[in-house]
């Protein structure tokens, strides 16, 4: 379990590809903190550390994760986002984020506003229900606020620290990102239409 607070921006040393899914190697000042069997939070998706070193961490990733997240697309040096699993005596600052991505989504719009960054993001439809405005969201495993909702996208605001801390500074329209939508809100919104249809 995760906050969506990242903890550093690690780098794709290597993603060897075959058919039996990937193994990425990534780079990280996060390295003397993992273990292997250690979850990470890598651009929202929670992956098993299979062997960590001085300077990183190796993990695999399976087909399913592969085609069903922007991990498939990345490439040797790309940036991602990471975080280390939440311990029992940590604050949780963000929310409730498991790193089990619902799907992908496309940055539709990117515009500066003041010293803060606004992004407009393309829901798919079947997730649409999940997002609620002044709700949380994690948008590649950080944990950011639905300022808006108009119509088929959502928009979010990125402020100066999250811009200094995680790979959203470089998201610009085009860029496909990772959401998970809130945990709490998904089983409410779930629970309320299970008892409707009874």
């Amino acid at each position: 379990m995760f906050t969506g607070l990242i903890a550093d921006v690690g780098r794709v040393e290597s993603a060897e590809r075959s058919a039996d899914g990937a193994r990425l190697r990534i780079a990280t000042g996060l390295a003397a903190e993992i273990s292997s069997g250690d979850s990470v939070s890598v651009s929202g998706v929670c992956l098993t550390a299979a062997t960590a070193t001085d300077g990183g961490f190796e993990a695999d990733v399976s087909p399913q994760t592969l085609s069903l997240t922007t991990l498939g697309s990345l490439e040797d040096g790309d940036p991602v986002n990471l975080e280390l699993a939440l311990r029992a005596s940590d604050r949780l600052g963000g929310h409730v984020v498991q790193g089990h991505v619902d799907g992908t989504a496309e940055v539709v719009e990117a515009a500066p506003e003041g010293e803060s960054r606004r992004l407009r993001i393309a829901v798919p439809s079947e997730l649409r229900r999940y997002l609620v405005e002044r709700g949380s969201v994690a948008v590649d495993g950080v944990s950011l606020t639905v300022a808006a909702l108009n119509g088929e996208a959502f928009e979010t605001a990125l402020i100066p620290e999250t811009l200094a801390r995680t790979t959203l500074a470089h998201a610009d329209a085009g860029t496909r990102v990772n959401l998970e939508c809130d945990l709490l809100g998904k089983y409410a919104i779930d629970h309320h239409s299970e008892e409707r249809s009874e």
